[in-house]
């Protein structure tokens, strides 16, 4: 089989663009933050909710138009990621409270903290720079490390999991439905054939199977051969389209009236979902959409942060 480093010895490894994975190994700036600061419409004294805390970008400029008086609750599922944060935000300690959670929990979590209701929620949804830059959370196929793939570490289901244990069927499915490969079925099938030999345990492993599975002309392009298996991998171990159906429509349930939502996405699918779910609540009569379109990064931000060239912000308020 021809391995990875073979076939970068055709191509350099610096001439790919490795998408997500090569985007946020840079260090982490958040994405388009002027502008969900801006939509958001904050005040000293409101209460906002960020879904996806990651390392704090947002969270922290959440709090410096908040504060004094105001509160942010933040949820991620990466204990990791919180950790971070907080250290990134303890100047503003007392005016955050964070929690170790699913977002698709946030009616459970507002409970928790005796609130009912929120003025505003900030969804950035995909992997984050702390997650891909671990080799041993099995994110990336930069470096090689176990097949993992656990936004929430004490997740019971690995990549490693469905790499060995789907069928060839069900890997085809999976991989052409979360990633949108057209070579989904060449891929599985080297896959199983490959797993048959030994069991599939590390990244640079099923990046090196992907590589040889597909047509030759493919390995040499400009992105990575390995990229759409492996974000299929991270969003069917994480569960990320079926809960965020589920967050959307809580956070939306939850604003009080006036309340804005944002949600920044990277993938057509994820897009989509927020779209969709916009859509069927302004025709119910319960939300006005704000961006009619889906608003993108500003030149300047793309060059300066590779990271944001494929995100879209969609945003909305509650009637």
């Amino acid at each position: 089989m021809r391995t990875l480093e073979k076939t970068l010895k055709v191509r350099p490894k610096n001439s790919w663009v490795w998408s997500e994975e090569e985007e946020l190994m840079s260090r982490h700036t958040p994405v388009m933050t002027d502008e969900v600061i801006s939509y958001l419409r904050l005040s000293p004294g409101k209460v906002i909710v960020d879904c996806t805390v990651g390392e704090g970008g947002h969270s922290e400029g959440i709090l410096r138009k908040i504060t004094p008086g105001g509160h942010l609750i933040g949820i991620d599922q990466d204990d990791d990621a919180l950790s971070i944060s907080r250290l990134r935000l303890s100047r503003f300690e007392g005016a955050f409270t964070f929690f170790h959670e699913n977002f698709q929990n946030i009616r459970e979590v507002l409970n928790s903290v005796g609130m009912d209701a929120m003025d505003g929620v900030i969804f950035d949804l995909g992997v984050s720079m702390l997650q891909l830059s671990s080799p041993e959370r099995g994110f990336s196929f930069l470096s090689d490390g176990p097949l993992n793939m656990r936004m929430d570490k004490k997740a019971q289901i690995t990549a490693f999991d469905l790499v060995n244990n789907l069928s060839e069927e069900e890997l085809a499915n999976l991989i052409y439905t979360f990633g949108q490969e057209r070579y989904s079925r060449r891929i599985a099938r080297r896959i199983v054939r490959e797993r048959e030999k030994q069991v599939i345990t590390t990244t640079q492993q099923l990046a090196n199977i992907v590589v040889d599975a597909v047509p030759v002309f493919e390995r040499y392009k400009r992105i990575h051969p390995a990229t759409k298996t492996f974000m299929s991998l991270r969003i069917a171990v994480n569960r990320e389209l079926e809960v965020l159906q589920i967050a959307i429509k809580e956070a939306i349930d939850l604003l009080k009236k006036g309340g804005i939502i944002c949600v920044i996405s990277f993938h057509s699918l994820e897009d989509r979902i927020v779209k969709h779910e916009f859509k069927a609540q302004a025709q119910a009569g319960r939300l006005k959409i704000v961006t009619k379109k889906p608003l993108i990064p500003s030149e300047g931000e793309k060059t300066e942060n590779k990271k944001s060239r494929s995100a879209k912000l969609r945003v909305a308020e509650k009637l």
